[in-house]
């Protein structure tokens, strides 16, 4: 395994950066909290930057890059809270392109704007294919899709549906196992669930008998989109986490309180530390999930759901202690540091949750240990 980043890596990551510096995202982050319209619209620097195309082959107009190189787009926009609307489309184009869909090149030119309905794939908890429900812990059953790919079913809290333009919807079929679907958004109902977090645009989408064209795609690339997700979010997590550090260190060097830097301060000191060890661990699976995506893609869903675990309990601690290093300032409407709280308690519920990919986690290694004891 490869820890160090390939020149064209550096590259991309470094143009993501750039390309995201143009906006004051953390600023509108703030001002959309009151107006929701006060977020720039990066729809057009996403196309332009060529992400939409990121997982699409080649062949279909797109760049032909792995799970790792999309992971490194989604890091720099959790840095500054970007708008972009990349953890849906993303393992939508995936399964596209594993389907061979026509939709491809419309998408990778950014003429479509799809999304991913994602349905968890079946696990030790729950034995079929499940989607977020509005409310409760509970899970609820995941659209049912008829032979000829007409939708019936709904989902909560999907991501970036409000400016979709078409669904890719995960699926069950007549048998129960898995499929997958397009449906053009105006054949579904979309009502907005945007909550305290003001950049992330969510939906409740509902389908009844929506007509859709069936994907061909198996149970692995459906599992493997859910966990595409999984480790994009961990991703994105995981630059919020950095920017959090940075604000806190920066300010452990500024403020002085019985003329000493408060950095100064055990407590202080330990606690910034310990944001630090959360993030190298959660850093040090990301580099795993990138490479079981690519190599061995039998680990991808341990990988990815470990990765995620790992980066949600750090955002969620490093989030908290940035408020904490500020002091009054930082509880206040005024400070940035709230903005990046929002994320963290928003980005630890989406998708199963990161208490869904920890148990995920522990299902993978007792069932890999009863098969050591068998």
């Amino acid at each position: 395994m490869n820890l160090a980043l390939s020149d064209e890596q550096e590259f991309l990551r470094d143009a993501a950066k750039g390309a995201l510096a143009r906006f004051k995202t953390v600023e509108a982050a703030r001002e959309a909290l009151e107006d929701p319209s006060r977020l720039p619209d990066l729809w057009s620097t996403v196309v332009e930057a060529g992400w939409t195309g990121l997982l699409i082959s080649e062949e279909r107009g797109g760049a032909g890059l792995e799970a790792f190189d999309a992971m490194l787009v989604l890091e720099e926009c959790g840095k500054v809270l970007a708008p972009t609307p990349l953890l849906g489309l993303l393992p939508a184009s995936y399964l596209l392109d594993r389907g061979g869909d026509e939709a491809c090149r419309a998408v990778a030119d950014g003429e479509a704007r799809p999304t991913l309905v994602a349905a968890r794939p079946p696990g030790d908890l729950e034995g079929g294919w499940t989607v977020e429900a509005a409310s409760g812990l509970a899970r609820a059953e995941a659209p049912r899709i008829a032979a000829d790919g007409s939708v019936t079913g709904s989902a909560a809290w999907v991501l970036d549906a409000p400016q979709a333009t078409h669904f890719v919807v995960v699926g069950t079929d007549q048998a129960g196992n898995g499929a997958a679907s397009v449906v053009e958004a105006s054949a579904a109902t979309v009502q907005d669930a945007t909550r305290y977090d003001a950049t992330r645009a969510l939906g409740h989408v509902s389908f009844d008998g929506a007509p859709g064209r069936r994907l061909d795609v198996d149970d692995g690339q459906l599992a493997a989109a859910w966990y595409l997700g999984q480790a994009l979010l961990g991703a994105e997590s995981l630059g919020t986490v950095q920017t959090c550090l940075t604000m806190s260190v920066q300010y452990a060097k500024e403020r002085f309180t019985f003329g000493r830097a408060i950095g100064s301060y055990q407590s202080i000191k330990h606690e910034i530390t310990e944001v630090l060890r959360k993030q190298e661990n959660a850093r040090s699976l990301a580099f795993y999930a990138g490479w079981a995506g690519q190599d061995k893609p039998e680990e991808f869903g341990l990988a990815a759901s470990a990765f995620r675990s790992s980066a949600g309990h750090a955002l969620d601690f490093a989030s908290r202690s940035n408020i904490n290093v500020h002091g009054g300032i930082g509880a206040t409407w005024e400070h940035d540091a709230p903005l990046f709280f929002r994320r963290a308690q928003l980005n630890r519920r989406l998708l199963g949750g990161a208490h869904d990919a920890t148990d995920r986690i522990a299902g993978e290694l007792f069932a890999a240990q009863a098969a050591a004891a068998a």
